[in-house]
């Protein structure tokens, strides 16, 4: 039994099976790792998903980490749930990706993936209500979990309980896209935490209006409480038990010291060294992401491709360095996205290169190495996703930077709430205005590159991944009474005409 609770899809673990039967444990980092390590490992458990035939063999032997249990969920289950709900239904929504003409379609095939959501989130609230100590905290994460505070509250009215969307959340026009039961049992879910954390107020606002504006579904009433404009709490006003549900962000950042630590190991060093070859002694603009379709990957080296059109003084004398990670392969539509961009790549440099310069050194693989050697070169950053819950590489690449880099940051990025000020904002649909954002951190004069860099490194390390994940827990602990009990909540209403609060 377990004082504090964590659960995830992805877990610290993973494990893989070799040749010979055996398996090779891997160990996993990030922000929860790092938090939950500061709490006794004898008072705290992991629960997560087997996400591999590794992880399930693992299971079937009883073999694990201390502190950890991974549930075995039946594979068409979990990928009903994982790639047909979470990453195809919730994950589009929050991001406000449907190609509308023709996405979405909420027919019968979508009511049986939804169910095999509601069993997964049934899984994980069962383990975690199997796991806890009386009055244990539990820390729920993402949007794959979204029903698990409403189940694990019902199983166990004693624990505390929160979640945090890493995501976005949608805007309540998009919200309303889904089916009316469907949103219903989305809010009902994430009303039976005792706190919710996002990383801004952007996302905060839109769950807040979310609840309390959809007038189909709307099953809470906003309030800011008196004396603390910083947290919002909300009031279930439908049927059962009355529950208080405190809202709350937690803007993660990034462990200053480890980062470092990581970009100067030897084949860092190495690598970069390589890259330096290459680029020679030309100004580089920089780019980190995932091949997922919120990163706006194409519409970046649009930008780019506009810079060398419109701005011809840059060719032959910059380099866009762009690592591109494969994300979600097994879904067609990401699969064309990678594509898409790789062959837009090469069109840039067939169009604008030369036989000593490539105008775009773009690298398709999970190579962190490479990316840590392209930050600590990096003049410019670019960072100009459509929507996203953070993006830290909006942060690492100002902190890891040799000489100090302009950053050109898309209002859609999370970490626009905190950087705007030191970054070059930019609309993330409008290319041309991109393109002049990039000229303009290319000519930026170094004392303007120098001071905005020593902001956007503070800003960076202001809530590293363990005080992160601390914070929550600190503030789950001072709740008082869980929500399912008749305790008294705040007065101070909506119609008291209070401001609007600001991270």
């Amino acid at each position: 039994m377990a004082t504090v609770l964590v659960a995830s899809n992805r877990g610290p673990v993973s494990y893989a099976l070799g040749e010979d039967g055996g398996l090779d444990a891997r160990r996993g980092g990030g922000g929860l790792v790092s938090g939950l390590s500061a709490v006794s490992a004898q008072d705290s458990l992991w629960v997560c998903a087997a996400l591999g035939e590794g992880d399930r063999e693992a299971v079937r032997r009883g073999i694990g980490e201390p502190g950890v249990r991974m549930l075995d969920i039946d594979p068409s289950v979990y990928t009903d749930a994982y790639n047909g709900i979470a990453n195809s239904v919730l994950w589009f929504v929050h991001h406000h990706l449907y190609d509308i003409p023709r996405e979405p379609v909420f027919d019968a095939g979508f009511r049986r993936r939804w169910d095999a959501y509601r069993a997964y989130n049934r899984a994980f609230a069962e383990a975690l209500a199997a796991g806890a100590d009386e009055g244990a905290a539990v820390l729920v994460q993402d949007y794959h979990l979204a029903l698990v505070p409403g189940l694990l509250r019902e199983l166990r009215p004693d624990l505390r309980i929160s979640h945090f969307t890493h995501t976005p959340w949608a805007d309540l026009s998009y919200f309303r896209m889904l089916p009316a039961d469907i949103r219903a049992e989305l809010l009902w879910g994430m009303l039976g935490a005792d706190e919710l954390g996002f990383h801004t107020w952007a996302w905060a606002h839109s769950f807040l209006g979310c609840a309390s504006m959809d007038d189909e579904t709307g099953t809470a009433d906003a309030f800011i409480p008196s004396g603390d404009p910083r947290r919002w709490v909300l009031h279930r006003r439908t049927g059962g038990p009355k529950r208080t549900t405190w809202i709350r962000t937690y803007p993660l950042g990034v462990d200053g010291e480890d980062l470092l630590a990581l970009a100067h190991r030897p084949e860092v060093d190495e690598r970069l060294a390589a890259l330096r070859a290459e680029v020679g002694d030309r100004r580089t603009i920089v780019r980190v992401d995932r091949t997922e379709l919120s990163k706006n990957i194409l519409r970046g080296l649009l930008a780019y491709r506009e810079l060398l059109t419109v701005h011809p003084e840059w060719r032959g004398r910059v380099v866009h360095l762009a690592s591109a990670y494969p994300s979600r392969q097994d879904l067609e539509v990401y699969r064309a996205y990678t594509a898409s961009v790789t062959e837009l790549a090469a069109e840039i440099d067939a169009e604008f290169g030369t036989a000593d310069w490539r105008p775009v050194l773009v690298s398709v693989e999970d190579d962190f190495t490479r990316s840590l050697a392209a930050y600590r070169l990096a003049d410019v950053a670019l960072v100009n996703p459509v929507r996203d819950g953070m993006n830290l590489v909006a942060k690492e690449i100002p902190l890891v930077s040799e000489e100090g880099c302009a950053l050109v940051l898309s209002t859609g990025a999370g970490a626009h709430e905190e950087l705007r000020d030191h970054a070059l904002t930019v609309n993330p649909y409008d290319v041309t205005e991109t393109a002049e954002a990039l000229h303009r951190a290319l000519t930026m004069p170094p004392e303007e590159r120098a001071t905005h860099t020593k902001h956007l490194r503070a800003a960076a390390t202001a809530l590293p991944p363990q005080q992160w994940f601390l914070s929550q827990l600190t503030s789950l602990r001072a709740q008082g009474a869980p929500s399912g009990s008749q305790a008294d909540g705040p007065t101070t209403g909506r119609d008291g005409g209070s401001p609007t609060p600001r991270g």
